[in-house]
């Protein structure tokens, strides 16, 4: 049993490490099977984000209004990552923008500048993130806290990127080649398993929290997105690449505010 503890423990911070600037003990290593097998533990990931970015908010809400307690929370959870996924996101954006044929698309997503439509996207979805838990912290009473939001939102975002390693095959054909090698594998029934119920549990703890069984509706919008998605990455992608995943989650936490906040709940 120990050596099964150890062994979970070593996983968990090795995605530590690949997902966030924070530091990891020399001992966990770096070896990509270990990073192919972490993939379970990135909605664990997310709680860890999620916590770190509501505390941040509670704390600054106590100095200042919630609209620059928002900001600082945000800008403290890419500090966090390492702006991981929005970078996805960015070249994402201008991947798919500028890129008519697939190899073009890939050949852009791989290149470190950031061009037009990877500002404005990245910049439209760090918009409506900031202002759909801002205007949540303006709320009557009644609307779902901010921390709430947080620590739904980073874990089931997570999961819906996760899905995409299951759903879709690797898009380069050099694994080498991408920041999504080691999560190039497809999940396994059980690891799939195990990475839903982290993802789903945030969720499923505000449901009993608000005896509210409608805010799974949440669940609805995004089985969507991954459809749409995994659709349009495998037509022109043939699969999936790391800017993917990253652009996948930080377009799922935009759509978990922008669900939760819905008039639909009554606030």
């Amino acid at each position: 049993m120990s050596r099964l503890v150890h062994q979970q423990v070593r996983l968990f911070l090795t995605a530590v490490m690949f997902y966030t600037r924070l530091p990891v003990p020399r001992w966990v290593g770096h070896e990509p099977d270990l990073l192919n097998r972490a993939t379970v533990y990135f909605p664990l990931i997310g709680w860890l984000v999620g916590g770190f970015t509501a505390a941040i908010y509670w704390g600054a809400a106590l100095l200042w209004p919630p609209p620059v307690a928002v900001l600082l929370s945000t800008g403290a959870g890419v500090l966090l990552t390492g702006a991981f996924h929005e970078d996805g996101l960015a070249d994402m954006c201008d991947g798919f923008g500028g890129g008519w044929t697939r190899a073009r698309i890939l050949d852009i997503m791989k290149d470190s500048r950031v061009g037009t439509y990877g500002v404005v996207g990245l910049g439209l979805v760090l918009a409506t993130k900031v202002a759909a838990l801002a205007g949540a912290a303006g709320s009557a009473p009644g609307a779902l806290p901010v921390p709430a939001l947080l620590l739904v939102a980073h874990p089931l975002s997570r999961l819906t990127a996760v899905t995409f390693v299951r759903t879709l095959p690797y898009a380069r054909e050099d694994l080498a080649d991408g920041k999504a090698k080691p999560v190039a594998q497809s999940l396994p029934n059980g690891r799939l398993a195990v990475a839903a119920l982290l993802g789903l549990a945030p969720l499923l703890a505000l449901v009993a929290w608000q005896r509210q069984p409608a805010y799974l509706v949440v669940l609805l919008p995004l089985l969507i997105l991954q459809l749409v998605l995994g659709r349009w990455f495998r037509k022109w992608l043939g699969g999936y690449t790391g800017d993917c995943l990253g652009a996948a989650q930080q377009l799922a936490e935009a759509l978990v505010y922008l669900s939760l906040t819905a008039h639909f709940f009554g606030f």
